[in-house]
């Protein structure tokens, strides 16, 4: 750890947040000039690195699951080309076994040079749309190995002094649906990287080429002091929790268990896998790289005020269990990695909160993907399309505050929510259905925030399938200190042919669809905060105004009981003693509520006495929910949290 700043406090500052601006403009030309939608909607990200391929910095809005991976693989590059690298070069690599994310997430890195001498690396990462792989957009979750998921690019030279290598350009492109697409990504993300270097010299020009490399070095010092000083001012101590993956596919029913224990000691801060479960038959699985993102960016969320940049990353070590689910090793399929690692974020989330609980914050949607892929009939020449789209979702109920609604996820807050014109007009896909959904938010004395429903019809198209990537179906969204869980997700298919609706659920490749087929599905709300019995009468009728909760679960789960005078003047009114008689009544019966056999509730669920979220609300209870068969397993273990979440912070009284 650096001492005292080696630059004056001026010099210090403007070089911090001109490095900043510097991948910000990288960003902002990535945007204006891309040709894939996926990244025109923000899913890329940019980095200055110093000479050592240390991170310096990240830009404002690049997207937390590509924050702590960008330094593995400009190293990885670095290695590769050892001796071998001149001013105009620019490097393609996407390699998540050399730290990398999955195989869609493609980074351009340049080496920048200053009076012969590398000074620093410039690198944009984009999500390209498709990478090749069996199944469109490059999502097959029936993989167990990287073979069936898309091109792996190991360190390659794109640009050699300057020239264009068009060979292994098109030889790489080639190897996707979308090749036009693809190659105007990467003279973008070349283009990017080239703004980058010119920031820099630029500065070098202004304050010297010893001064910009000092600074380079002086802001992750920055950071790292930063850290580790508020690090120590907390007690030193252990917190453990575990989240889970709903399901091994290749394997028996029960959920996937990530455990994670975090030692503060000093200034540093240790979390250990210890314990997870070992990879499984299926794309959700974690390489290292991620799984380190997963760390910086969940804990990075209690430091909001502080840069980005390597600095942070020396103030934790984590321990990863190889061969875990959060230590995946070639060719362990892993392009669904972003389940794992929202879930490390989430409970880290929870850890966390217990060390600086003005910051607490309960559990978060779980990011989705969406693609379907086949031609385009609207076009004579039928050429191929890729509707590749994400949902917005609720956030956890926090501290004295709720959740927020319709955010993106936590995985990456920079992304967008994709505008439906854009969509219609590039996929022969009409959405009739896009709305915050009602009921969707974990109830809690602080609610989650609420998540959205969105529908859509497939038009004139051919040869058509659809995939899904998602999770939280069984590991329903959580609540925390005495919070309730939101809602499971999946998607529903309806077909033209009118044989009723169909459950896939939240994890499915590759299945055809055709023309006048509908298909559905929402996004969870956040977790809830606090108890929900001691929120406050007046903001439950808020909610029922804002269309956040119904009359009905109003009662349920927050034991308000609300009269409707007008509905639509948005009139009602709590009827006070009818509340505090319910409120009491809940108290008293919740606890063998959810110790109820779990056999009678999934037969209640079966027969329509109850609801989805009554099942998990007030019986924390998870079965198909295409069938209403019981999952045993499942339930032990969601109980097991859902005691300790909730249930313990309950009064009974």
């Amino acid at each position: 750890m650096a001492g005292d700043l080696p630059l004056d406090p001026v010099t210090f500052e403007v070089l911090k947040n001109s490095f900043i601006t510097s991948v910000d403009q990288m960003g902002e030309q990535v945007l204006r000039t891309c040709y894939s939608f996926v990244i025109y909607n923000r899913d890329f990200s940019s980095a200055l690195h110093d000479a050592k391929g240390e991170c310096a910095a990240q830009g404002n809005q690049d997207i937390a699951v590509h924050v702590g991976t960008l330094h593995f693989t400009c190293k990885d590059v670095m290695r590769f080309f050892d001796g071998d690298m001149h001013e105009g070069d620019v490097f393609a690599i996407n390699d998540p076994y050399a730290g990398g994310t999955h195989f869609p997430d493609v980074r351009l890195i340049r080496p920048i040079f200053a009076d012969g001498k590398i000074i620093a690396f410039s690198q944009s990462n984009g999500h390209w749309s498709d990478v090749g792989g069996s199944v469109p957009g490059s999502f097959d979750v029936s993989a167990r190995e990287m073979f069936r998921e898309g091109l792996r690019i190991t360190p390659v030279r794109l640009f050699d002094k300057g020239r264009f290598c068009k060979d292994v350009a098109h030889l790489i492109a080639s190897n996707t649906r979308d090749p036009v697409s693809i190659i105007g990504d990467i003279q973008a993300q070349s283009q990017a990287t080239q703004v980058c270097e010119r920031e820099i010299l630029r500065l070098v020009n202004k304050y010297g080429r010893n001064t910009v490399e000092t600074g380079l070095a002086a802001v992750q010092d920055y950071v790292e002091r930063s850290v580790r000083q508020r690090i120590a001012a907390l007690p030193d101590g252990e917190w453990e929790t575990v989240d889970f993956i709903d399901r091994d596919p290749a394997g028996g029913e029960g959920m996937i268990p990530i455990r994670i224990k975090l030692t503060i000691k000093g200034d540093r801060a240790i979390y250990d896998f210890t314990g997870s479960h070992p990879t499984i038959g299926s794309i959700y699985n974690s390489a290292f790289g991620t799984t380190f993102s997963a760390v910086a960016a969940g804990m990075k969320t209690f430091f909001p005020d502080l840069p980005l940049n390597s600095g942070f990353y020396r103030c934790f070590e984590i321990i990863a269990p190889e061969g875990s689910i959060v230590d995946a090793k070639w060719p362990i399929a892993v392009t669904g990695f972003l389940m794992p690692f929202e879930k490390i974020m989430n409970s880290i989330y929870e850890m966390w909160s217990k060390l600086m609980p003005e910051r607490a914050l309960a559990c978060a949607f779980n990011l989705e993907y969406l693609l379907t892929g086949g031609l385009d009939a609207r076009s004579p020449d039928k050429p191929i399309f890729m509707f590749y789209d994400w949902l917005p979702g609720g956030w956890g109920g926090r501290n004295g505050k709720d959740g927020s609604n319709v955010t993106t996820a936590c995985f990456g807050t920079g992304l967008m929510s994709q505008p439906v014109e854009g969509q219609e007009r590039a996929n022969p896909i009409l959405t009739t259905e896009c709305e915050i959904l009602k009921d969707s938010p974990g109830p809690g004395k602080w609610r989650g925030g609420a998540g959205v429903v969105k529908t859509s019809r497939i038009l004139q198209a051919e040869k058509t399938v659809i995939s899904y990537i998602c999770d939280r179906e069984r590991a329903v969204v959580w609540g925390i200190e005495g919070g309730l869980p939101s809602m499971p997700h999946g998607l529903t298919l309806t077909r033209a042919d009118g044989k009723g609706e169909e459950r896939l659920g939240s994890i499915f490749s590759d299945v055809p669809i055709g023309e006048g087929d509908i298909f559905s599905r929402p996004t969870a709300g956040g977790g809830g905060f606090g108890d929900p019995l001691e929120r406050d009468p007046a903001l439950v009728i808020e909610d029922i105004k804002d269309d956040y909760v119904s009359v009905e679960r109003a009662a349920k789960d927050y034991g308000v009981v609300v009269h409707t005078v007008d509905a639509e003047l948005c009139e009602y009114e709590v009827d006070k003693a009818a509340t505090a008689a319910l409120r009491t009544k809940i108290k008293a019966e919740r606890v063998a509520n959810v110790r109820l056999d779990p056999e009678i509730v999934a037969k209640n669920y079966r027969n329509g006495a109850i609801g989805v979220l009554d099942v998990i609300r007030q019986h924390a209870v998870i079965l198909d929910w295409g069938t209403g068969a019981l999952l045993p397993k499942s339930t032990s273990q969601f109980r097991e949290v859902f005691e300790r979440r909730s249930v313990a912070k309950w009064s009974t009284g």
